[in-house]
């Protein structure tokens, strides 16, 4: 985790002190059920609660420990006894390591997936928002970066909001896929520790008992997780690449906020760079690239190995802390993006009116006009527009093949922005669930 692009929120949910408190509530549930089933005493299951709820866990203290154990569980169970004291023997019966470290992650992707979703949730209201404001905001659309045919600003965050309540969708899947407890004991086959501590466990911390953990949660579970965070960021620098290609100084039709004060660059003092969205495209590629690794992690050896577990240890808090603070920043992007509506018109008028050539070529051929002979008269004087030889609108009148299927009048007919607009409430009725 790098501190310029951590949001403390997130960052906790991955600190000593928090996985150390979960492993400790893990024990301590599993003790309240085996207590109940009469494995264990109850006054010893009482006393693991009573000193150690409040229990600040000596970090160092631990690693300290582990340092001659070489078992970051035993370390912290060795720690627990000392505050324990005699009862902690009673901790852990029956269990194994992975049932604590891998309920443990469990919890920990569930809440960072809680935080996404909220996150998720934040640039949705600003996508709304600034769609709305541009509803009927004409822009040019563009295909293979070229001029195509108008449509809206609001449609294009209309078309960002659909895509992100489509992460919002995956990321509540993903946490549910994620949401596991296996409390199973070696090799998972519940030998020396019931099943019922299990949904004991899994209840309490708020999680689904795994069906089969073999001695490990199935790391499918994870990698659909982690491919989830990867599918998001590529939404992340969709939008953010669309932001970058319009504050371009030649297209210059938005551009992220400048704040008073602020530098765009060290040499040129006239530098308004989207270094923001630049950013997020970084991000974006960190993010993915721990899709991979998390895929890796699948085929482990028979029941268990500890391959996965120094891949986890990275990518868990990194890519929910990158990801946390990639939608964060994206919200604010989008929340205060300036936006040109004088600069769009321009745009979409700087061809000289080609934008509008499919209108003329379907009018041709309403008249009976062949798509193919149709299609060649507009392409002709289209071409001359491109070469700078004529006003397309002027052509198309001097064009005796045009001119006798169409009048001027109806040739100016086409030329019409609105008739590109008038299904716009069509589409933020499907999008939002009102025009």
């Amino acid at each position: 985790m790098i501190p310029r692009y951590t949001r403390p929120e997130m960052a906790s949910i991955w600190e000593p002190q928090t996985r150390f408190r979960i492993w400790f509530e893990i024990e301590a549930h599993a003790a309240d059920a085996m207590a109940e089933l009469g494995t264990i005493p109850k006054d010893a299951a009482k006393a693991v609660w009573d000193k150690g709820r409040d229990a600040s866990f000596d970090i160092a203290r631990i690693d300290a420990i582990e340092r001659e154990t070489k078992h970051d569980v035993i370390a912290f169970l060795t720690h627990l006894a000392e505050i324990v004291g005699p009862d902690a023997r009673f901790v852990h019966q029956g269990m194994t390591s992975s049932d604590v470290l891998d309920t443990c992650l469990s919890v920990q992707l569930a809440r960072a997936a809680d935080m996404l979703i909220a996150d998720v949730d934040h640039l949705l209201a600003a996508l709304k928002r600034r769609a709305f404001e541009h509803k009927l905001t004409p822009t040019i659309g563009r295909s293979h970066g070229i001029h195509a045919e108008p449509t809206t600003f609001g449609l294009k965050l209309a078309s960002a909001y659909a895509e992100f309540a489509r992460a919002r969708a995956r990321l509540t899947a993903a946490r549910k896929e994620v949401a596991h407890c296996a409390i199973s004991g070696a090799v998972g086959t519940f030998a020396h520790v019931d099943p019922r501590v299990e949904a004991h466990v899994a209840k309490a911390m708020g999680l689904h008992v795994e069906p089969v953990s073999t001695q490990v949660i199935p790391r499918d579970r994870h990698a659909m997780y982690f491919a989830t965070l990867g599918v998001v960021a590529a939404s992340v620098e969709r939008l953010a690449t669309e932001i970058r290609h319009l504050q371009r100084t030649e297209v210059l039709e938005a551009e992220e906020f400048f704040a008073e004060g602020q530098k765009g660059s060290s040499a040129m003092p006239h530098k308004r760079n989207p270094v923001l969205s630049e950013n997020l495209v970084g991000l974006a590629r960190m993010v993915r690239a721990y899709v991979t690794p998390a895929m890796e992690n699948v085929a482990l050896w028979h029941e268990r190995d500890i391959s996965h577990s120094s891949v986890e240890r990275m990518i868990g808090p990194d890519a929910t802390v990158t990801l946390d603070f990639a939608l964060a920043r994206l919200a604010s992007v989008v929340d205060k993006l300036v936006v040109y509506p004088d600069n769009m018109q321009k745009n979409i008028d700087r061809l000289g009116g080609l934008v509008h050539s499919q209108r003329v070529l379907i009018a041709l051929t309403q008249k009976g006009m062949a798509r193919e002979d149709a299609y060649a008269a507009v392409q002709r004087n289209a071409m001359k527009v491109w070469r700078g030889e004529g006003d397309f609108l002027a052509l198309l009148k001097a064009d005796p093949e045009v001119r006798a299927k169409l009048t001027d009048a109806e040739i100016e007919e086409n030329f019409d922005l609105g008739y590109h607009l008038k299904h716009v409430d069509t589409v933020f009725q499907r999008v939002f669930g009102t025009a």
